[in-house]
């Protein structure tokens, strides 16, 4: 189907081009899977026999060599050398779910071999991301020596000065984009520098590849690092990086680890999330799951439970730590609604502008990112959110769309800012008050630059047709073998011939189940529009449309069937 059909608020398009018949029947038969699978590792760059069977059975064995990531080794040589000089470690980590899964990790590693460890992670409210020097003072005059960070580190230049001038250690493992300068660490492991297999790690990715390779540095019994996995695919999962390459490797065999739900921890926090003990976990489960719960202790300025959820090793205690976990992100959600509905309504009074900067003082600084991202999606506009600080300046949070990197864009507005930090599609910020005006028009221009001054358009990526008819339980399992989705790795996007809808059912307020046919196939099948049912009104149904959807499993009261998750649709002409 060359000519996609046209539809007002998005564009369609296929990912890449299919490779042929030929080509597909010879790889399918090599890699013992339908050329449908074939077509879509296509369409994900994957181009040899060799690429595709590691994308489908990513192996631990198949991780890179130590020596291939700069400077990892040195980092790891820096610690031993600590250790065995007697210098005592404290873990400085972040507050949110990558940070905790990364500080915990550590901690638990060096509990497993015997070294005693503390660990610090900043309030979010009172002190803010990364290091700061009144907390390295404090740790400096109980006699810590050793210095790690986690998820931090790479921007807090002065931080590490101070550090040094207290005698300090510090070795710096951290996964965000450095600035001009360094921090005059005694290492650094980060894989934004120098040659690296993967660039895009985790926090969590990047402290369990340190641990590692320590593992293998100290003296004594080596441990088996597989038991870390669940809390790297968890961070990794949760911090929304790239799903391929190192990142998938570990995503995938970590999510096996999560199942089997062996740390009291992650046990009860799927008992809260109502899943089962041994349930099978995919990225949607950790990520609007697991994560969120985790997520909304540091958002509400108390990381400090979540870390405790993981370090412990009493499934009672993890119990009681989870309930409250929940409680935070039942608290996190109530504070989060107002907000967003307050930011959606002002981001309304700024229709015309290319980059939305909203403001109000009393906003809760733990959400601000969470309604940056509603936002964005919402009007499709680089977002940030900012809200007054204690100290009172503005304190920010920034979520982007693919065609705009906000890292470069907060860069350019640098000399407004006191400082910022982050990715291409998230950032962090502070200014003056007074700056705000100025910041606002600054962003605005550098993001209409960006895109010459034309309003963007989401454009819907399809992977390949696909009709009512080919959709069975196999074809549902061999789709399963792309997991886990998510950044660089999206779940399949297919798009059907033209089918009638039959019948729709709304479901609660916002939600809508369509019957739809494809009358070539003879095939009849349910598919769930998800906050669309303003979209979909009764008067859809008899009409002929395509669809953008993507078929699943459905699971209720023990039965399982098909349905299909409706992303988009174009009404027929």
């Amino acid at each position: 189907m060359n000519n996609l059909p046209h539809f007002s608020d998005k564009s369609w398009k296929f990912r890449s081009t299919l490779p042929g018949d030929e080509q597909v029947r010879v790889l399918s038969g090599e890699l013992d899977v339908s050329p449908l699978v074939v077509r879509l590792l296509w369409t994900r760059g994957l181009r040899s026999t060799t690429e595709m069977d590691l994308f489908l059975s990513p192996r631990i064995r198949d991780l890179a060599h130590p020596d291939q990531w700069h400077g990892l080794t040195n980092a790891a040589k820096t610690i031993s050398q600590a250790l065995a000089s007697g210098q005592k470690p404290v873990v400085w980590g972040d507050y949110d779910v990558d940070g905790i899964t990364g500080t915990a990790l550590l901690l638990l590693f060096f509990r497993a071999r015997g070294i005693f460890s503390e660990h610090y992670i900043p309030s979010r409210q009172t002190e803010g991301y990364g290091l700061n020097c009144s907390g390295i003072e404090a740790l400096a005059s109980r006699d810590i020596k050793l210095l790690i960070t986690v998820d931090c580190g790479i921007s807090h230049i002065k931080e590490v000065v101070r550090a040094k001038e207290l005698g300090m250690t510090v070795v710096i493992s951290d996964h965000h984009l450095p600035g001009p300068e360094l921090p005059p660490a005694d290492a650094i492991m980060n894989p934004k520098i120098g040659e690296c297999p993967c660039s895009t790690l985790a926090g969590v990715g990047v402290a369990f590849f340190l641990a590692a390779v320590l593992n293998r540095m100290l003296p004594g019994e080596h441990l088996d690092m597989r038991q870390f996995l669940d809390l790297v695919a968890l961070g990794t999962i949760a911090d929304i990086v790239e799903l391929t390459g190192q990142n998938r490797i570990l995503a995938k065999n970590g999510l096996t680890v999560l199942k089997d739900g062996l740390r009291p921890g992650i046990f009860a926090l799927k008992e809260v999330c109502g899943y089962k003990p041994s349930a099978v976990l995919d990225e949607d489960r950790v990520g609007f799951g697991l994560a969120p719960r985790i997520n909304a202790a540091g958002r509400l300025g108390k990381a400090e439970t979540a870390l405790r959820l993981l370090l412990t090793e009493d499934l009672n205690e993890a119990r009681e730590l989870a309930k409250e976990l929940d409680g935070f992100n039942v608290e996190r959600r109530g504070i989060g609604r107002e907000i967003q509905d307050e930011a959606l309504r002002m981001a309304l009074e700024q229709q015309g502008r290319f980059g939305l900067v909203l403001h109000a003082p009393h906003w809760h600084e733990g959400v601000i990112g969470i309604i940056a991202s509603k936002v964005a999606e919402t009007h499709y506009r680089p977002t940030i959110i900012l809200t007054d600080d204690e100290s009172g300046a503005l304190k920010g949070s920034g979520r982007s769309i693919p065609e705009f990197s906000l890292y470069d864009g907060l860069q350019a507005c640098e000399h407004l800012l006191l400082g910022f930090g982050g990715h291409s599609q998230a950032a962090g910020l502070r200014l003056h008050k007074e700056n705000l005006d100025l910041f606002r028009d600054a962003f605005n221009a550098v993001v209409a630059r960006k895109l010459n001054n034309t309003p963007p358009k989401p454009t819907l990526i399809l992977d390949a047709p696909l009709s009512f008819g080919e959709i069975d339980y196999d074809l549902l399992k061999e789709l399963e073998l792309l997991a886990p989705f998510g950044a660089d790795n999206p779940k399949p996007l297919f798009i059907s011939p033209q089918v009638v809808v039959r019948k729709r059912k709304p479901v609660g307020v916002d939600h809508v189940f369509l019957d739809l046919r494809d009358e070539i196939a003879g095939v009849t099948m349910r598919a769930k529009a998800w906050n669309q049912a303003k979209a979909l009104p009764q008067s859809i149904t008899g009409k002929s449309v395509y669809l953008a959807y993507t078929p699943k499993f459905n699971e209720f009261n023990g039965v399982t069937s098909i349905e299909l998750a409706l992303q988009d649709w174009s009404l027929q002409g």
